[in-house]
């Protein structure tokens, strides 16, 4: 069963299209990335999920509810990537605020807000809020975010300005979380998601350029070799052999590609290198790759169109 489902989705700001017909499902349980630069369109899409941005043309399903301007999801948590809260209030203060907006009982307030305190942290900080740290502030909102027991977590940047430690703690929730509740997770910082992530989908200029499963999307190009020669020739040879090779200098990049026709190629044509190298793809690669692959498309396709 599918969390959220986004059908061709789209939003212009004046003549500036910042999203282009974006179209992904997030599973439910799963930690669901959402990867793209500063300005890649993520906060616009997070915030016409939550009914807070107008939908120019497209659909988002939350939770099989329709997503619509001024209504948000019952289900739904959210938690910006800058957390604001009454600085002269104490965490378990602004908790029982929050649950008593939303109609929970007392009971409820107590119960949720002790338990959600200990997960992030803070269950025996008793002092206020304006005294906080970035980090501190995020793991409390973490905690109002969770606090009606979403079925959806929407994260923005959650970890972008925080430091190592900071960085680890939210990841370390979202992991305690992780099955209970959905978690879509935006961010630019690739290491986090290759760290908790199920699935994602990369944006860039408001288009998806590469989405599926993270193991999947590493297994795929988990097979790509380098080859170095004494001598450019023998590379230029071995790279003529391979119809995904990329020959640089004495060095041959062989992808999507197993050891052992590479291994009968080099037998047969009688070349020998003098390295032989199993290559181990990042996100941060395949990232690079997909960009490198939408800027050659668009360049093909305005060459035509000229």
């Amino acid at each position: 069963m599918s969390m959220l489902n986004i059908t061709q989705l789209s939003k212009s700001f004046g003549t500036n299209k910042v999203i282009d017909g974006v179209e992904f499902s997030v599973p439910e349980g799963s930690i669901f990335g959402f990867i793209g630069p500063n300005g890649a369109g993520k906060t616009t899409t997070m915030k016409m999920a939550l009914g807070l941005l107008e939908i120019d043309s497209g659909e988002i399903v939350i939770c099989g509810e329709k997503a619509e301007f001024g209504k948000t999801a019952k289900e739904v948590g959210y938690l910006p990537d800058v957390p604001e809260f009454y600085n002269y209030m104490k965490p378990i203060e602004y908790l029982t605020l929050c649950g008593e907006i939303s109609g929970m009982s007392k009971a409820e307030i107590k119960n949720r807000g002790g338990e959600l305190l200990e997960l992030v942290g803070l269950s025996k900080v008793n002092r206020k809020v304006g005294g906080f740290s970035r980090g501190m502030k995020q793991r409390l909102g973490m905690a109002q975010a969770l606090l009606n027991k979403p079925k959806l977590l929407i994260c923005d940047e959650p970890t972008s300005a925080l430091d190592p430690v900071g960085r680890k703690e939210i990841l370390d929730i979202l992991g305690e979380i992780r099955g209970e509740t959905t978690v879509v997770f935006s961010t630019h910082i690739l290491s986090d998601v290759e760290r908790i992530c199920d699935r994602a989908v990369f944006l860039h200029g408001g288009k998806i350029v590469l989405d599926g499963e993270i193991s999947e999307l590493k297994r795929k190009h988990s097979e790509s070799y380098s080859i170095e020669f004494a001598e450019p020739k023998s590379a230029e040879r071995m790279g003529a052999l391979f119809v995904d090779a990329i020959v640089e200098k004495n060095t041959v990049t062989i992808k999507n590609s197993s050891g052992e026709p590479i291994i009968k190629a080099l037998n047969e044509n009688n070349l020998i290198p003098i390295k032989f190298e199993l290559l181990e793809y990042t996100l941060e690669d395949l990232y690079l790759e997909a960009l490198s692959d939408e800027v050659l498309s668009q360049e093909t396709s305005a060459a035509y169109t000229k």
